[in-house]
């Protein structure tokens, strides 16, 4: 595996190594060990979910907040993402920014996304399957996330702000600026 930092200290960028042949290929895509030590410190999933969606469709951007937030390790099984990370540790140096990674069947990477982040993402493809693991167990009343559309944070998701097919509780959503203390 290849393991690449991103600009937002903590979220790394996971490339496996792919072993082709006629039958097809194999990748190890996830290993304990190897993670823990590219993220230097014990990770302990204790949730995957999966998600299926059509092109446009967005997703974020979501976050558990305080003692229920959630580091999420994320992949596209089927089709082609955008996925985003916004870091809102406040002390962090990084505070406000983000950062975009595309995430797809054919590169097989996976993106790390440590606590005190939000996390969304955008289906480029006609259809995906996301998958993802979490640290921490979802929290109903821990939710929270960020409009997509906030300029302070200024995000390109790579598609007209027209052709995002957005859930209306996503549409609710604060900007950073409003969001009050979210626990990080």
């Amino acid at each position: 595996m290849t393991i690449t930092p991103t600009p937002l200290d903590g979220c790394i960028i996971i490339t496996p190594r792919i072993f082709n042949d006629d039958r097809g290929y194999f990748f190890e895509s996830y290993n304990t060990q190897t993670f823990n030590n590219a993220v230097g410190y014990e990770v302990n999933f204790v949730q995957d979910n999966q998600s299926f969606s059509t092109r446009g469709v967005f997703r974020g951007l979501h976050l558990q907040k305080g003692e229920h937030s959630q580091a999420k390790l994320v992949r596209v099984t089927k089709g082609e993402v955008l996925d985003v990370a916004v870091d809102l540790r406040q002390k962090s140096a990084t505070y406000g920014q983000y950062h975009a990674v595309l995430l797809s069947e054919e590169n097989h990477q996976q993106f790390f996304i440590p606590r005190g982040f939000a996390h969304g993402f955008i289906v480029l493809s006609d259809v995906a399957i996301f998958q993802y693991k979490c640290d921490n167990y979802y929290n109903k009343a821990a939710e929270g996330g960020l409009h997509f559309a906030d300029p302070d944070l200024n995000i390109n998701w790579g598609m007209p702000a027209a052709e995002l097919l957005v859930s209306e509780k996503d549409l609710q959503l604060p900007f950073l600026k409003d969001a009050g203390d979210l626990g990080f």
